[in-house]
């Protein structure tokens, strides 16, 4: 495991839990609007965090913490997710997944074997739009579609969730993504924050009337709609 980053406590990445946060290097998408974009574009220059130093923590933080997120860059990238996800469930651990839905071959196995409790799959975009929003002309986005199901048709918890940014998205988009994840249960809307470290500039917020206007819209076919970090 390829691990980049450890926040060891959190109370809004696992709905619903204490948890810890594990940031894996690398990414096969390159969104320019990306909030880690350190760890997608140049991962090495992170310190790398020893497995057994995190596991050791987490060893004596069980009945304190009750989850782990794996998050990114991205973690199905990781050739040893499988094992290193093992040696967390031993420890009693509940499992997030964050990821941009891209090797939905991964997310069958982890959740065939049982491996993941919660699942977060970012939806950069409507389809067609993805190649923009993800920085990559050549994508089959076909394999998004494929994950969507899956998660829609498996019994693990998900959320579908987009960081809605100026000069990538329009207000139309948010129908158009309704449609695309009609009767998921639960999407969320995310505000844009630029963190200092984007792969891309001149990106920008959408007010929150604007955001909710755009909730309204997939409204129309999802049940549970709602924003975050929005004021």
């Amino acid at each position: 495991m390829e691990i980049r980053g450890f926040q060891k406590t959190t109370l809004l990445d696992y709905p619903e839990h204490v948890a810890a946060v594990i940031f894996t290097g690398g990414c096969n998408f390159r969104c320019p609007f990306c909030q880690n974009g350190g760890l997608v574009l140049d991962p090495g220059e992170y310190p790398l965090i020893p497995r057994e130093e995190v596991l050791a923590y987490l060893e004596k933080r069980k009945g304190v913490l009750e989850g782990v997120c794996l998050t990114g860059g991205e973690p199905t990238l990781q050739k040893d997710l499988k094992e290193f996800i093992r040696s967390l469930k031993a420890l009693g651990y509940l499992v997030k997944l964050d990821t941009n839905g891209y090797r939905p071959q991964i997310v069958r196995e982890l959740l065939g074997e049982g491996l993941l409790d919660y699942v977060a799959m970012d939806i950069k975009a409507p389809l067609e739009k993805y190649p923009l929003a993800a920085g990559w002309k050549e994508m089959d986005v076909e394999k998004i579609r494929e994950s969507i199901r899956l998660l829609m048709d498996g019994e693990v918890p998900y959320e579908f969730r987009t960081t809605v940014v100026k000069g990538i998205h329009d207000k139309e988009d948010f129908e158009q993504i309704g449609r695309l994840l009609q009767g998921c249960r639960a999407y969320y809307l995310q505000g844009f924050r630029d963190s200092g470290d984007l792969i891309g500039e001149g990106y920008g917020a959408f007010s929150k009337e604007e955001m909710d206007q755009m909730a309204a819209l997939a409204g129309k076919y999802i049940g549970r709609v709602e924003l975050r970090g929005v004021e």
